[in-house]
């Protein structure tokens, strides 16, 4: 009687290939950015001052000699943290602000222009970036309101935010120099505070607005920021005019 059993097959099954062994500068570059990305996340958590060298450590799952190992003490760890990343979002709007004035007439950029290099570009790369950006985000908004975090904001930063007010000066050429540097100061505090992602303007509409919506602020925020370039500058220089008018017309007086 015939057997209904399939036939054996003589040929062994082959074995997964091996996956090739990391080397130990691999190990070691996969090893600091676990310790990296932890790290971020509990200052932007917990800030400097409230982390330890031990409770990164403990979030990585490794010795805390280990960290000891790699980094002189927290404050290194910081600064390498902010350093990371640092250097990509400062190339990436640096290359967008020269794309700017690139292609603006006698590369004077109208003042929209300007921001949307800066703001724009910015917040696609912390919506875009996954939650390890966001969380670099909120390290940075907590960062730039303390004495130490403004030193290194001014240590990295300070170049592309200087190009994007040279072009904002060259923009607006009638503005006062003082009223530039202003508006960036507003402009900045908005962009940390959207970077911060609290919730608050969650609370505040009723759910009508939310922090995590990048793409509204991206749709909103440059326009509004020219807009209030536009009325401190024009502002501004009416007083002066109106102050030049009135000495004159005091010294005719006189006369």
């Amino acid at each position: 009687m015939a057997s209904d059993a399939a036939p054996k097959s003589s040929v062994a099954p082959r074995k997964p290939a091996a996956r090739p062994r990391r080397s130990k500068v691999e190990q070691r570059a996969e090893t600091m950015e676990q310790i990296l990305d932890a790290a971020e996340y509990l200052f932007s958590v917990h800030g400097l001052y409230g982390v330890t060298l031990k409770d990164v450590a403990q979030r990585v799952g490794v010795h805390h000699t280990l960290l000891n190992y790699y980094f002189t003490d927290k404050k290194k760890l910081y600064d390498d943290v902010i350093a990371r990343r640092a250097g990509v979002t400062v190339a990436l709007r640096m290359k967008a602000l020269e794309d700017c004035e690139a292609a603006a007439e006698g590369g004077r950029p109208t003042v929209e222009a300007a921001l949307r290099a800066f703001l724009d570009t910015d917040l696609d790369l912390y919506s875009q970036g996954g939650e390890n950006w966001k969380n670099y985000g909120v390290l940075g908004a907590l960062s730039s309101n303390t004495p130490y975090g403004a030193e290194l904001m001014d240590f990295h930063f300070d170049p592309v935010v200087l190009k994007l007010i040279e072009l904002l000066k060259r923009a607006l050429p009638d503005c006062a120099e003082e009223d530039i540097f202003w508006g960036y100061h507003f402009v900045t505090g908005a962009l940390m505070l959207t970077l911060a992602r609290t919730g608050r303007i969650n609370r505040l509409s009723g759910g009508l607005c939310d922090s995590d919506d990048f793409e509204a602020v991206k749709n909103r925020m440059a326009r509004f920021m020219a807009a209030g370039f536009m009325a401190i500058c024009e502002g501004a220089g009416g007083s002066r005019e109106a102050a030049a008018l009135a000495a004159m017309t005091g010294a005719l007086s006189n006369d």
